[in-house]
């Protein structure tokens, strides 16, 4: 006789964190211990308070432990990132324990124990009805221990306690120097345990987040680039990027008639990858930009990275080709974000993308021009754009990428890029001499899945339009 299997899922605890609850499949394990690791300035507190804050949002009341901030402090620091802790406070919703310890005057006599933590936790918990708590950090409440073995029954003490309750808890600690934590004794008795990471390489900081444990449960196992902003903080969760996304047999217009010709009067597939290579002055931007207006037209909504132009310097050089975008910026039709590619690292930007792509919802995305990524080696900035291809075809967004193929030939060959080979379509610009078929010409060098002309075709640049010659 078979024996029937039975899966039974982890309760888990959302966290709110975009990004985050995808990788862990739900979120935090539901009545027991995590602990947060990571060094100074790598997100610990605001990940904890964001956990905190989602929760009495959503019914779920909690309670900040906190041994180094008052809540005053905690308060004003918090509320620079878009937190209005102080609203949820004086909604009895979230309550603030200040506790005040001073390693000199911590002395070891007799037996040490927790007693006096665990009076002040309980009457918070029964004061709001709290699912949640937060004790930011373990370090100061073991400052003066140095017997490991108190150290240890006292952490697991605290950790039973909290589970008794069926408490959802957070604990944060300090990296240590060959461990996760100062103590290396913290990680053992948790449920869970998340590492944060804020390094720093070639002058580019980036923060990582990984989960080096998850007792009862699948999760990622990869490091996931995380950003921390006016809105908080976002995860991209790489490893759920699959090839599964659906293809749309729905055609759109490039935004110029004579290069939907091209494609058999009808333009290029919905969700589609474009990418757009030619040398500089070959009007890769104009034409990337007369797709973004013929956009706006259908009604749509289309967001533009733009890594070489300042928004005002960009719809001002747009104009001078007949396109006048600034009214479709203005009804938030369109939105420009730009931003030096040196500013941050790969996975910065890449979060950046998938948060303002969330946020702005579009049909359309142009980023102008990938060749500006350099802060990285060959594989990292391939790995990087194959991660944004999937994650927009994912969401069925068509998206469009100009190239700078250096040098003046305009060949594809003297292409440096790898990710040619993931786009549906391949559109190469050259600029030739004036005179017959000279000046900017356009190829298409492949397109999946549909018909399109073999022609190479010459056009100009006017102040009505890019028209063909």
């Amino acid at each position: 006789m078979r024996r029937r299997q039975t899966h039974q899922r982890l309760p888990k605890t959302a966290t709110g964190i975009t990004g985050f609850d995808e990788v862990t499949s739900g979120g935090l394990p539901k009545g027991r211990p995590t602990l947060i690791c990571g060094g100074p300035g790598c997100g610990k507190t605001l990940f904890s308070l964001s956990f905190l804050m989602y929760g009495a949002d959503h019914g779920e009341p909690g309670v900040f432990v906190a041994f180094e901030e008052t809540g005053d402090d905690l308060i004003k620091n918090v509320r620079s990132l878009g937190y209005d802790l102080e609203a949820f406070v004086k909604r009895k919703k979230i309550a603030i324990e200040y506790i005040r310890i001073e390693r000199a005057e911590i002395e070891e006599t007799g037996e040490y124990d927790l007693e006096a933590l665990f009076i002040r936790l309980n009457e918070a918990i029964k004061a709001t009805g709290a699912k949640r708590v937060v004790i930011d950090s373990v370090e100061t409440l073991f400052a003066g221990l140095s017997d490991t073995g108190v150290l240890r029954s006292e952490l697991r003490r605290l950790f039973v306690w909290l589970k008794e309750r069926g408490i959802t808890a957070i604990i944060t600690g300090e990296k240590g120097i060959q461990t996760l934590t100062r103590q290396g004794l913290e990680e053992y008795v948790s449920d869970c345990v998340i590492a944060l990471d804020h390094r720093v390489s070639d002058q580019v900081s980036t923060r990582r987040l990984r989960i080096v444990k998850y007792r009862g449960s699948s999760h990622g196992t990869n490091e996931y680039p995380f950003l921390i902003d006016e809105d908080g903080i976002v995860v991209l969760p790489i490893t759920s990027l699959q090839l599964v996304h659906n293809a749309s047999m729905e055609r759109i217009s490039t935004g110029l008639p004579w290069l939907d010709q091209m494609f058999g009067g009808k333009g290029w597939f919905r969700g589609s990858s474009i990418l757009i290579s030619g040398t500089a002055g070959t009007a890769k931007t104009t034409i990337a930009s007369h797709f973004l207006d013929t956009t706006c037209r259908r009604g749509e909504r289309a967001l533009l990275f733009q890594f070489e132009e300042s928004p005002a310097q960009y719809l001002r050089n747009m104009r001078s080709t007949g396109l006048h975008l600034e009214g479709w910026a203005r009804r938030g039709q369109l939105k420009v974000h730009a931003a030096r590619p040196t500013l941050y690292g790969l996975e910065f930007h890449l979060a950046t993308m998938h948060r303002e792509v969330l946020k702005h919802n579009p049909t359309v995305v142009v980023v102008d021009p990938i060749s500006s990524f350099t802060g990285g080696t060959f594989d990292e900035v391939n790995g990087m754009l194959m991660r944004l291809i999937d994650f927009l075809k994912e969401r069925k967004i068509t998206s469009l990428f100009t190239h700078l193929i250096p040098g003046g030939g305009g060949n594809a060959e003297d292409s440096k890029i790898g990710v040619s080979s993931l786009m549906d379509t391949w559109i190469i610009l050259r600029n030739t001499p004036p005179g017959h078929n000279g000046g900017r010409q356009l190829a298409i060098l492949k397109s999946r899945g549909m018909s399109h002309s073999a022609e190479l075709r010459a056009f100009e640049l006017t102040n009505r339009g890019t028209v063909s010659v």
